[in-house]
């Protein structure tokens, strides 16, 4: 071998060990970064131990619901098997990560911060989660019950018997969506941002009873309930005989649904201005009045998960998700009365205040007291549902006038 060769030999040998050398320097100088950045005396663990055994007002902040509530859930999701510990992040580590993001609409970076995680990990989590509490939905999204009359109608003379059947309230409402390229266009709802449309239905306690997510924001309404009662697999909780929901006019008066007379006033003021067919006018008041708690759940519901008005740049089918996720988490939260009475306190539950002059038995001057249940006032198996309309109209307007 000549001298040639082996000079090429040497620097050959030369030019690996700097490649090794400057590999290993990279290495620790990422090391070295990440120590720095997690540099926090308080690890996640930590976090957890500050937020379960101090301030209560912390844990709640943190998390949207009460301590209580939050160990209750914690040890439902660990004893059923659906989070299980890992050997560096235990369950309720898990479970805070996932409510600090949907319960403020924190990014992964913020939420690195908070729990001193990797992004990585925080992401992991956050699916883990997800998933679990999605999987929930069957036991804690269900139908009211049916076969009797909601305290809400019963005890006041506005809704009954007139509203007797009436099992509760469905609409559709907009949830943000973080979609870009060409796909984004199928998502622009008429205010041009992009948005998922959820269908749900809402008994008069607030809670969730259905919920349908995964269209996107420019399907229409009427479609979205088409396809919740046509197809099966979808669960749409049907009412018994008789029984109906209360849709607003951008439905159809048919079926199990009862909607609103269109391009008629329902507000007291404006029918007192303006005139007009008073006996619909009365049916539309007291209509809306009872429909109301649709809008007041998904008021409390938004304002309790940001998240769903500033959706992050998630999958698809997490975005998806989500808001089912979040309607779990709302009706477990309104079982427990001490986490539903401090959104009084904290303001999530506004609208509720707001309301509660309209839903009052004097709210409306011509509600007068019927007395016993009607059963006559149920949909008649023979009887359609503009029929139907019409004749508690009826009622409604001879009640108020006798």
């Amino acid at each position: 071998m000549d001298a040639g060769d082996s000079n090429n030999g040497d620097s050959f040998e030369d030019l690996s060990f700097w490649w090794v050398f400057f590999g290993m320097f990279y290495q620790l100088l990422k090391k070295r970064q990440r120590a720095i950045r997690y540099n926090s005396i308080l690890t996640g663990d930590d976090r957890v131990t500050e937020f379960l055994h101090g301030h209560w007002e912390l844990i709640f902040n943190r998390t949207r619901m009460t301590r209580d509530c939050f160990v209750r859930l914690s040890s439902i999701m660990e004893q059923t098997g659906r989070l299980t510990p890992s050997r560096a992040v235990s369950v309720e580590e898990q479970l805070m990560i996932f409510l600090f993001v949907v319960g403020h609409g924190a990014s992964n970076r913020d939420a690195q911060e908070t729990w001193q995680r990797s992004g990585s990990t925080i992401s992991k989590y956050f699916g883990i989660v997800l998933e679990a509490i999605f999987n929930m939905s069957g036991e804690y999204i269900r139908p009211p019950d049916m076969n009797n009359v909601h305290h809400t109608i019963r005890y006041n003379n506005r809704f009954f018997p007139y509203f007797q059947g009436c099992v509760g309230a469905i609409d559709r409402t907009h949830v943000s969506a973080c979609v870009g390229g060409a796909r984004a266009d199928k998502f622009r709802g008429r205010k041009g941002n992009t948005t998922w449309n959820a269908l749900a239905a809402c008994d008069f306690d607030l809670k969730f009873t259905y919920m349908l997510s995964g269209w996107e924001g420019s399907a229409h309404d009427a479609r979205v309930l088409e396809h919740a009662i046509s197809e099966p697999q979808n669960g749409f909780p049907f009412p018994p005989p008789g029984k109906y929901y209360l849709v607003d006019s951008g439905y159809a008066n048919r079926g199990c649904f009862l909607a609103p007379y269109r391009g008629t006033n329902y507000h007291l003021r404006d029918r007192r201005r303006l005139g007009g067919d008073r006996k619909k006018e009365q049916f539309n008041y007291r209509h809306a009045s009872l429909r109301n708690a649709i809008e007041r759940t998904f008021g409390i519901w938004k304002r309790r998960f940001p998240i769903l008005r500033s959706m992050h740049q998630f999958p698809l089918d997490k975005q998806a998700m989500i808001p089912v996720a979040c309607a779990v988490l709302h009706n477990f939260i309104r079982m427990d009365p001490a986490s539903v009475a401090q959104d009084h306190v904290s303001g999530d539950e506004d609208d509720d205040d707001a309301s509660s002059e309209d839903d009052s038995v004097d709210a409306d001057p011509d509600g007068v007291d019927v007395g016993e249940s009607s059963s006559h006032l149920n949909i008649p198996q023979d009887m359609d549902m503009g029929a139907f309309r019409d004749y508690v109209t009826n009622c409604i307007h001879e009640g108020s006038s006798g």
